[in-house]
């Protein structure tokens, strides 16, 4: 299949910069000992799973839909987290993974005898302290209900648990920065660790960004998994498929209205949600930064405020003009929906060899599948 040939919007998945971050993957975990589980909320797409399982350890999960997911599709070891698990929840899960980590005290307490025997138990702990960006993705914000907090803890707890979890990292480029997460995480909870079988940091540390100092964390984790003698689990999802993906779309129409801009045939509602939510700009492939010719790239949604980015170009923009926005896989194939009825993008994989393996594509009869299987009669 060639890539000329594909009808727009797509994903397309770059084979190669993919396994360039599985290297580094891969490198991190021989300097440091820590072990590696995919985070599926951040990216599901399984039909790249092949290339990923040689480097990683697992997967871990958000919600029981994930678990099976990656307990059916990826094997290794199987992480099971929620901030809520119901009791079917935990009862649909607890046969096939090999860790159950619960939010809180209280769910530790309510479902712990159905996992007991069947999987090594955990809890999330909240260390009050984080990096994000933004407050909307920062799990120590001010009345956050993720995980328990150092005065809260019962000590009792710890003797029954075989680990704990943190996630305090949102796309932290700073090693620095994460060593001093680190160094809090000791002082508070070092006594309750040490008696501890495994530890997981979470997400959140962007080790595959351009010229971040791997041998610098993979030293950090080795002590501080050394220091409390305990196996180390890193749970990226961005660090591994940043930088891979583009989302190629259509120029469908140009119009002027103060300012130029170029509807295309895909939506950041439905198709690139966090471009919304986070107000993070789109990059575009075929832009420049000193262009003479400037354009919205605006959706083709009702939503008035729907729009990718603003971007120049060397020339101008012309109808049927195809675009590549670039780092979208990360939170952005697992949030697809069908907002105003638009085309879903097709996923594709362009192998290293240059071949484009079609891994998905929807239609009509998905969307409509979605929204009711039977009539009132």
């Amino acid at each position: 299949m060639q890539k000329s040939g594909l009808k727009t919007p797509y994903f397309i998945i770059d084979e190669s910069k993919l396994v360039a971050n599985l290297e580094k993957a891969k490198y991190l975990k021989d300097i440091s000992g820590v072990k590696l589980v995919l985070a599926l909320k951040c990216f599901s797409t399984w039909g790249v799973f092949d290339l990923i399982k040689p480097y990683l350890d697992g997967t871990t999960s958000s919600g029981p839909y994930e678990v099976k997911l990656g307990h059916e599709t990826f094997g290794g070891e199987t992480h099971a987290y929620s901030v809520g698990y119901s009791e079917d929840d935990v009862r649909e899960v607890a046969d096939i993974c090999d860790k159950m980590i619960f939010n809180s005290q209280s769910q530790l307490a309510a479902y712990r005898h159905i996992v007991e025997g069947k999987a090594s138990i955990g809890l999330r702990l909240n260390p009050g302290v984080s990096y994000a960006g933004q407050d909307l993705a920062n799990p120590a914000r001010q009345f956050s209900r993720l995980g328990v907090q150092a005065d809260q803890i019962n000590p009792a707890v710890f003797d029954s648990l075989n680990g704990v979890m943190f996630h305090m990292n949102c796309e932290n480029k700073s090693v620095t920065a994460f060593k001093g997460l680190l160094d809090s995480i000791s002082l508070q909870f070092g006594k309750y660790l040490d008696e501890l079988e495994w530890v997981s940091l979470g997400g959140g540390v962007f080790f595959t960004w351009p010229d971040y100092d791997i041998d610098t964390l993979g030293l950090a984790l080795k002590e501080f998994a050394e220091r409390h003698g305990v196996q180390l689990y890193l749970e990226p999802g961005e660090a591994i498929i940043t930088k891979t993906t583009d989302l190629v779309v259509t120029v469908v129409d140009i119009v002027e209205n103060g300012k130029k801009t170029a509807i295309v045939d895909s939506a950041t509602e439905a198709h690139r949600l966090d471009t919304l939510i986070y107000n993070e700009p789109a990059s575009v492939l075929e832009a420049s930064e000193s262009g003479s010719h400037d354009y919205v790239i605006g959706s083709c949604s009702c939503l008035a405020g729907d729009q990718f980015c603003e971007a120049s170009f060397d020339e101008p923009l012309n109808i049927g003009q195809k675009l590549h926005l670039l780092d979208s896989a990360g939170y952005t194939m697992v949030k697809l929906n069908w907002f105003n009825g638009l085309k879903m993008p097709s996923i594709y994989c362009e192998r290293s060899n240059g071949e484009v393996q079609m891994l998905n594509e929807f239609g009509y009869e998905d969307f409509k599948r979605s929204l009711s299987q039977w009539s009132v009669k």
